[in-house]
């Protein structure tokens, strides 16, 4: 295993990956790899595959497993010290376990899950649920997103000594600061990413990370001004306001040559028009987007 720590897996930037599609709703570890090459070649060393940014939950568990498998063996080969999570939500604690066997039989190193969806869950069931994951094998990351159950500080202390870290998308900076008190936490929320580092987080896990991870990676350095880089990702994060949502950033990635624009049903592709008007966002921070 590449990572035996909360600390080790979240330190540094993990890069939320989109999930390359060979036709609509079909994904393919063969088409990540233009996508996959450039960020070994970006310096990234840490991936979360089938997240919000991977479409996870619109793709269905029997194509999943293939493709998981696949972006697994070649990263191994493109980056030998390289981390790579799985993330495996469902609607249900059955399906995510299922998932999380799969992707221990692909050789990841852990598996990131928020609580179930759809239903909002009580703080012990939603410990038991992590509880059951653990059980599947790999170290697990909690992932804080409040569009489902969001995790409560009590939750949090009850997780402190079960699951690895946390990631945080939540944009809470109150909690924010109390779960780096408690565990390893990587921030998701573009908008307070230098917040979250002065705060304690280890590490950033930014979907705008798919686009610029050089940007992702010199916050993390610490190297540079940390407001003059926020900046940077605040105004990245404008193309959402032409089209929010992955189809954008794989709208982005496709023009450069690294990325189909396929996402799952029933995510529609950018229009031409919608396109121009997101690289015209993006061309004053042309130096900071990924190439080939």
């Amino acid at each position: 295993m590449a990572a035996g720590s909360g600390v080790l897996m979240l330190d540094g930037v993990v890069v939320p990956l989109v999930t390359p599609m060979s036709s609509p709703g079909v994904p393919s570890a063969s088409e990540a790899e233009p996508l996959l090459g450039a960020m070994a070649g970006a310096g990234v060393r840490r991936l979360m595959v089938l997240g919000s940014n991977g479409e996870g939950p619109l793709i269905p568990y029997d194509v999943a497993g293939e493709f998981v498998g696949g972006v697994v063996k070649r990263w191994r080969e493109l980056v030998p010290d390289g981390v790579i999570m799985v993330n495996v939500t469902a609607a249900g604690t059955m399906e995510a376990c299922r998932r999380a066997s799969d992707a221990a039989a692909a050789g990841a190193d852990a598996v990131v899950s928020s609580p179930p969806t759809f239903f909002r869950h009580r703080d012990d069931e939603v410990v038991a649920h992590f509880e059951a994951l653990v059980a599947c094998g790999l170290p697990v990351v909690a992932y804080n997103s409040p569009r489902s159950t969001p995790l409560s500080r009590s939750t949090v202390d009850a997780l402190a000594g079960i699951v690895a870290g946390i990631k945080d998308s939540s944009g809470d900076l109150e909690l924010l600061s109390y779960m780096v008190s408690r565990l390893p936490v990587s921030q998701g929320d573009e908008w307070h990413l230098a917040d979250a580092l002065r705060a304690g987080a280890v590490g950033l896990t930014p979907g705008i990370a798919n686009l610029a991870p050089r940007l992702a990676l010199d916050l993390v350095a610490g190297d540079s001004d940390l407001d003059q880089l926020q900046s940077a990702c605040s105004k990245l994060m404008a193309i959402h306001r032409v089209r929010s949502g992955v189809p954008t950033v794989k709208a982005v990635l496709h023009s450069r040559g690294l990325c189909p624009p396929h996402s799952a049903p029933p995510l529609a592709p950018c229009t031409p028009d919608e396109l121009c008007r997101i690289l015209q966002v993006l061309e004053p921070l042309e130096d900071y987007l990924i190439s080939a």
